[in-house]
């Protein structure tokens, strides 16, 4: 998305608290070639799958609330039985819906989300720990029915059909359309396109569909990464991003930045540069991984053990 890539060049540019480390970018890169890394499959076991048009509907409502997942400062962190498993994060959001849908709950019915309770919302989620902003999460569903019913007869696939197989246009109507997905910061009176759960969309259909169908999209190597919290994690372990002293002490205290801080907009702009900069860079070494891939690829090495000796940045936000 060229909106994204020329607005997060231009932050990296001028970032004053973080950094793009080339020599040790050069040196991932190399090694992701060297190991031959596969991209990671979608995720079968903890997504839901139903009729095509279920299956779809489902990702939207997924993706709608799928952020901010660590607890609130003296607070236990969320988790849901799931099977034999205990789950926390994203997986745990995953298979909770999984489980109502499984169960006989409406969750892909647009009608369903509009007139959500907050009650109801909380047993879905089966909430054991501190998930935070739940009534934000109640909001983005609630208008995820809303903007269904108005625009789209209800249906999460007519909005999808209206991209018209492009992943980049998908992830713009999205975020045109649900306030909760328009994920755009100001820096030095400028606007950054981030658009993260917008474009998470147009690859979970991607995903889950294998390409094909309401997934097969014309685009896909003009997405971006996706500017969360566990990929400048990774990052940072790996030593392509450095952060200030003074940021990376407050980072490794816990200390909240607040969303849309000059701070926060260059962790989040200088992560989905140094993955375009990581995509070039495999490339030209014969590499033709996209953007999204080497995200995935970032984002499961961030489930590792050792890629957590650093903390992640902590912001409050529905953005990611």
């Amino acid at each position: 998305m060229f909106e994204v890539l020329e607005s997060v060049k231009r932050v990296a540019k001028g970032s004053q608290w973080v950094s793009i480390d080339k020599v040790a970018l050069n040196r991932f890169s190399h090694d992701l070639v060297s190991r031959d890394t596969e991209i990671p499959p979608w995720e079968d076991q903890y997504h839901f799958s139903g009729t095509r048009q279920e299956t779809l509907a489902y990702l939207l409502v997924l993706d709608s609330i799928n952020f901010c997942f660590w607890p609130a400062p003296g607070k236990a962190k969320w988790e849901i039985q799931y099977r034999a498993e205990s789950l926390s994060g994203y997986y745990a959001l995953a298979a909770a819906l999984k489980r109502a849908a499984q169960s006989g709950t409406p969750i892909t019915s647009a009608q369903y989300w509009a007139d959500l309770s907050l009650d109801t919302l909380t047993r879905i989620l089966g909430q054991k720990g501190d998930l935070q902003l739940l009534e934000q999460r109640l909001e983005n569903l609630r208008e995820v029915g809303r903007v269904l019913l108005t625009h789209y007869e209800g249906e999460a696939y007519q909005l999808v059909e209206a991209a018209h197989g492009s992943a980049v246009e998908l992830a713009r109507l999205v975020a045109r359309r649900f306030a909760s997905f328009r994920d755009v910061a100001q820096y030095k009176g400028t606007p950054v396109f981030f658009y993260k759960r917008a474009q998470i969309l147009a690859a979970d259909l991607y995903g889950a569909f294998g390409g094909r169908g309401w997934g097969r999209f014309t685009d896909m190597d003009a997405l971006t990464a996706f500017a969360d919290y566990k990929l400048p994690q990774v990052l940072r372990h790996i030593g392509v991003l450095r952060y200030t002293g003074d940021l990376s002490e407050r980072v490794d205290r816990g200390v909240l930045l607040e969303p849309g801080s000059p701070e926060e907009v260059e962790i989040r702009a200088n992560t989905l540069w140094a993955v375009e900069l990581i995509r070039r860079e495999l490339r030209d070494l014969g590499n033709n991984l996209r953007a999204f891939e080497i995200d995935w690829i970032l984002w499961n090495l961030g489930q590792e053990e050792r890629f957590r000796a650093k903390p992640y940045h902590r912001s409050v936000t529905i953005f990611y």
